[in-house]
């Protein structure tokens, strides 16, 4: 039998907005709880009437302020209600939002923005803004666009473009991946294929409000069925969360690996009465934490497997868990191949690489700037979109996960290339030839780590790194050598660097 899972979607209807749709149960849930931000002395509770006219005030706001429809909007808010109401309220006008981290340098955003050609920046206090011609909408003015008339949702083909967001590509440069509106349509696939989601949901994400993996699984998902999302106040501390997911009665609970793993660190018993469930996705999730997270809670961990080209499409949920060989199935409604070099679906239970087919809904429309290099990780015949994921079908249809076929970095749920980090670190003095590496600290975390031949100092190079590195990109590892490896085509192996590099426990690395 063949690595092929057929399965199809309702499409969505001809007219679509994706805000509208996010909104559809506004009205007939006006006083209902659409958002509770959370701190250990009590909430900010948002109703979905006053979700509903925020976020179509700002629509109005931003055609007011001479916007027009299918202009690009950059994000540069902080981790405030503000981004979601900003990023739907350009949705409904018919403008394309564009979210991006607020770690971000100056040089990076600047890069990133001459990509898309922002018309408008939403400015936040002291985030980095771009060196760019476009115009500045500071945070307060967006807050006062709240109260304004509502505007219409701007209804359109559901394969328009909605929004855009940024990765980390495989050639080094961050790659502008566009979204159209049906993105949304498709997530309902997740609502039972990895949630487990209803409208009497309590979802609480441990993430920021302008991260996308909260974005999607932490507000837009519950909003899109009639449930409460529950999102931790700037400053929350990982170890504060169980004193908040039990104050607010969450009833599933969404983070990457790395928060699940802080707060077993500092607690190895937990009393939540409501939860069902977690949720994990960005990175692996090591068995241990699983199984630690069970035995402090008695709940199950429940993984996905998605990208920013078409978010996840590979889960295990409560209703179908992964096998122990496997990290979950492909969700109902995909349609999903593992492939050999050639395009060709292999027999199960041999590795080959994750494909989704180009029919998926959820699926991206191309990289701005770099279509000829999203074109070319179709196959041959157009119908498969090659993922870099190297996985394994077991016979029952299970997928396995087995790695990356590239040297893609994962930093606690972020995906960097190694040319990006080094591309910013060879523009330091002294710093010779550079690369970067994602190690193995333990079984449960991994850094990102860098090697370079030159003169430069350790205190220089990371210095160097905090000027034109977001946190996240930064190496935690620093190592010096004669000489970088080389394979024979004169490029650096990085495979050799990663088996060579002296165990990081017995070095201090930070854990």
């Amino acid at each position: 039998m063949l690595s092929v899972h057929v399965s199809s979607f309702p499409a969505p209807p001809a007219a679509f907005n994706m805000a509208a749709h996010v909104l559809a149960h506004a009205d007939r849930l006006a006083e209902k709880s659409a958002l509770q931000i959370l701190r250990p002395t009590g909430a900010e509770r948002w109703s979905y009437g006053r979700l509903s006219a925020a976020v179509r005030g700002a629509g109005t706001g931003l055609l007011a302020a001479g916007l027009r429809p299918g202009d690009r909007v950059l994000l540069r808010l902080g981790n405030t209600p503000e981004f979601p109401v900003a990023f739907l309220g350009a949705i409904a006008a018919g403008l394309v939002p564009v979210p991006t981290s607020a770690q971000l340098t100056r040089e990076e955003i600047t890069k990133m923005a001459a990509q898309i050609t922002p018309a408008a920046v939403l400015a936040g206090d002291g985030i980095a803004l771009p060196d760019a011609p476009a115009k500045i909408i500071p945070e307060a003015a967006l807050r006062d666009f709240e109260t304004l008339p509502p505007c219409d949702y701007r209804m359109g083909a559901p394969d328009d473009l909605a929004y855009i967001v940024f990765t980390s590509g495989t050639s080094g440069t961050a790659r502008a991946v566009a979204h159209a509106h049906r993105a949304i349509w498709a997530r309902q696939m997740m609502h039972s294929g990895w949630y487990g989601l209803g409208e009497s949901d309590r979802l609480l994400h441990a993430g920021a409000f302008n991260w996308t993996y909260t974005l999607g699984t932490g507000l837009m998902d519950p909003w899109s069925i009639g449930a409460t999302a529950l999102i931790p106040a700037e400053g929350v501390a990982p170890a504060t969360l169980p004193l908040l997911l039990k104050r607010f009665d969450a009833t599933i609970f969404a983070a990457v690996p790395g928060v699940y793993r802080q707060i077993l660190k500092h607690h190895s018993q937990l009393d939540l009465p409501r939860l069902r469930h977690g949720l994990s996705a960005g990175e692996a999730l090591p068995a241990r934490t699983r199984s630690h997270w069970r035995a402090a809670t008695g709940t199950a961990i429940y993984e996905a497997l998605g990208m920013s080209e078409c978010s996840t499409f590979i889960s295990s949920c409560p209703d179908h868990p992964a096998p122990a060989d496997a990290m979950g199935w492909p969700q109902p409604g995909r349609h999903i191949a593992v492939l050999d070099a050639a395009g060709t679906p292999v027999p199960r239970g041999v590795p080959g690489e994750l494909a989704v087919h180009a029919s998926d809904p959820g699926l991206f429309l191309t990289y701005v700037g770099a279509e000829a290099e999203a074109q070319a990780k179709f196959s041959a015949d157009g119908h498969w979109f090659r993922t870099g994921d190297m996985v394994r079908m077991t016979p029952e249809g299970a997928i396995a996960y087995q790695g990356r076929d590239d040297d893609m970095m994962n930093a606690g749920g972020f995906r960097v290339s190694p040319l990006e980090v080094e591309a910013a670190m060879a523009t330091c003095p002294d710093a010779g030839e550079v690369a970067a590496v994602e190690l193995r600290v333990s079984e449960e975390t991994s850094i990102i780590a860098l090697a370079y031949t030159g003169a430069a100092t350790a205190e220089t190079l990371t210095a160097h790194a905090q000027a034109h590195l977001a946190r996240y990109k930064q190496p935690r590892e620093l190592r010096h050598l004669d000489s970088l490896p080389h394979n024979r085509n004169g490029k650096i192996d990085r495979k050799t660097l990663r088996t060579t590099w002296p165990p990081l426990q017995q070095r201090g690395a930070t854990k």
